[in-house]
């Protein structure tokens, strides 16, 4: 299972950035591959700026279960497909930062 990096870590992926209770999505960098709890967290750990993945692309994980999903597939739930976990919804305002 892939790993979620970020600082001061849930068990669901929650970060010192972002930690309400549906705040448990993981996106990867484009550039590294990785999965960060959060761009603020991905640009304060690692040397290069986080570069946001197309929509079409596996980019988006659930920290509950760790479902990986395509951009496409996430924009169009408001919980996770498989433990309907609840998302933020809130998380949309932020789509261009994750999402080319």
């Amino acid at each position: 299972m892939p790993e979620i990096l970020g600082i001061a870590l849930d068990d669901v992926g929650r970060c010192q950035h972002w930690h309400q209770h549906f705040d448990i999505i993981a996106n990867r960098c484009q550039q590294c591959q990785k999965y960060f709890a959060c761009a603020l967290c991905h640009d304060q750990l690692m040397s290069h700026k986080f570069k946001p993945i197309p929509m079409s692309k596996i980019g988006v994980m659930c920290g509950a279960c760790h479902l990986e999903m395509t951009g496409d597939t996430y924009v169009n739930c408001v919980r996770c497909p498989t433990c309907q976990h609840d998302f933020n919804p809130r998380c949309q305002l932020h789509h261009d930062i994750y999402f080319c």
